[in-house]
């Protein structure tokens, strides 16, 4: 047994029922994801780039094979218990930040924490610190509405590792960005990485994120093929 290894699947495969015909969106897919680990998987628009990312957060089951967190299967355990894990070991950062507008910086960030029952002055004091990791400690009072969009996107990142995550999980998340906004968020995931010796799982379109990440695989026509493998 690995114990660096933090997600992993097996022989994943996901098809839908289209009328009569049973389409593949992907077959027998094998991935793992180590702590610290920069990965990426990029594709076309359409390839199952977010399908898989859904499967791996356990928010979708897979037709056939099988998708661990900290060495437990999504399959083997109830939707209750897979909420809560997702929780306690994933975050989440997203294309567009999702922040909710009425509260600032520091609640979006607390709320998570609130979830999962950690006492409030010791969410509050993570909060500041996770805010101050991604240079937002002059704007922890602010409302979404009040910050630059990469700004937005630091908040949505800290968010994400409120509860000190195994793993986070990235759909797209420089794809609002301008170059020279997405380049800081890239800087900011490879500090954060090494950090928290968190693991970053990102899915993009956009190649140019290749250079950075230790591991990267194309998801294409059903199959993921490896363009770059982690020595980890």
């Amino acid at each position: 047994m690995n114990n660096n290894i933090v997600l992993e699947c097996h022989a994943l495969s996901k098809q839908y029922q289209d009328g009569k015909q049973i389409v593949d969106v992907f077959r027998s897919i094998d991935l793992s994801l180590n702590k610290g680990e920069a990965c990426a998987i990029v594709g076309a628009s359409g390839s199952g780039k977010t399908t898989l990312l859904n499967l791996l957060a356990g928010l979708d089951l897979a037709t056939t094979g099988e998708v661990k967190l900290a060495q437990v299967s999504w399959s083997s355990i109830s939707d209750a218990k897979r909420a809560k894990m997702r929780n306690r070991e994933m975050g989440f950062v997203y294309q567009f930040h999702h922040l909710l507008a009425e509260f600032t910086a520091l609640e979006n960030v607390l709320m998570p924490m609130w979830i999962a029952g950690i006492n409030k002055e010791e969410a509050r004091l993570r909060g500041e610190e996770l805010l101050t990791q991604v240079g937002l400690k002059d704007r922890l009072n602010h409302r979404p509405s009040q910050l630059s969009g990469g700004e937005r996107q630091r908040v949505a990142i800290a968010r994400a590792l409120a509860n000190r995550p195994a793993c986070v999980l990235m759909d797209e998340p420089t794809g609002n960005l301008d170059e020279t906004t997405s380049l800081e968020i890239q800087n900011l995931i490879n500090e954060l990485k090494v950090t928290y010796n968190m693991a970053f799982l990102l899915v993009t379109h956009d190649e140019k994120m290749l250079s950075w990440m230790d591991s990267a695989y194309r998801l294409s026509k059903g199959t993921l093929q490896i363009l770059k493998q982690s020595n980890a």
